[in-house]
């Protein structure tokens, strides 16, 4: 990926944490929430940084420049929007679709990571016990269809307000948002997410991934999601 003109990335250190671009418009790119280097266990620095200030940022962008002259819609919180994708200017739809999905998906994925896995505890753990029999089926299936998605795209875990959980997977940016539902984790399965250290060995990044998630967060989610408050 080409860097913008006068733009040079070097090592970051470890204790610097990220700061998100100015805000430039309705959605903004939240700082992210420990340093680049934090999640080093299954995702290197540079790639984070990458990730994080070039493909999220200009997705970010991307949604507020496709939304400039649409205040209505701009006005929208983003789970709303993506909601009402049918409702968006055709001329506009597809930037809104991939810009605001990536944005979507992107604060999801930087949320529920810096952590050292471990195991889910509490309500989420007997969830994912009544829904996949245990954590290692679990696993096992999210890796599966994370591993499958053919391309680019992400493989997501559901939440409804019962509390009940499904696997999706979704080609893209496109986020179940999109079709109602609430996301409580996902992996981003583009190469940009793992390849300068993985290259094709896609499997390898998702089996690692586990071990930077934190599940105090995820389950912040889970309870988010079962009260109606959980957005993206």
């Amino acid at each position: 990926m080409a860097l913008p003109v006068g733009v040079t990335l070097g090592a970051t250190p470890r204790a610097a944490l990220a700061q998100a671009p100015a805000p430039t418009g309705p959605y903004i790119q939240a700082a992210m929430p420990y340093a680049f280097g934090a999640n080093e266990a299954a995702i290197d620095a540079r790639t984070m940084e990458l990730h994080y200030r070039f493909h999220h940022g200009g997705q970010v962008a991307g949604l507020n420049n496709a939304l400039r002259e649409h205040g209505q819609l701009a006005a929208l919180p983003l789970d709303e929007l993506l909601g009402k994708l049918g409702e968006v200017p055709e001329a506009v739809r597809t930037a809104v679709r991939n810009n605001g999905g990536g944005h979507a998906n992107h604060t999801m994925f930087w949320e529920i990571m810096g952590g050292s896995g471990g195991e889910p505890q509490g309500e989420l753990a007997e969830a994912i016990t009544r829904d996949f029999g245990d954590l290692a089926t679990f696993r096992t299936r999210f890796n599966g269809a994370a591993n499958g998605v053919f391309g680019s795209g992400w493989a997501f875990v559901t939440v409804n307000r019962e509390g009940r959980l499904a696997l999706v997977t979704k080609p893209g940016q496109d986020s179940p948002l999109m079709d109602g539902q609430r996301v409580l984790m996902g992996n981003d399965v583009w190469e940009h997410a793992y390849y300068l250290r993985y290259q094709n060995r896609r499997a390898e990044y998702t089996g690692n991934w586990w071990s930077v998630l934190d599940w105090q967060k995820i389950g912040a989610r889970y309870a988010a999601a079962k009260a109606g408050t959980l957005t993206v």
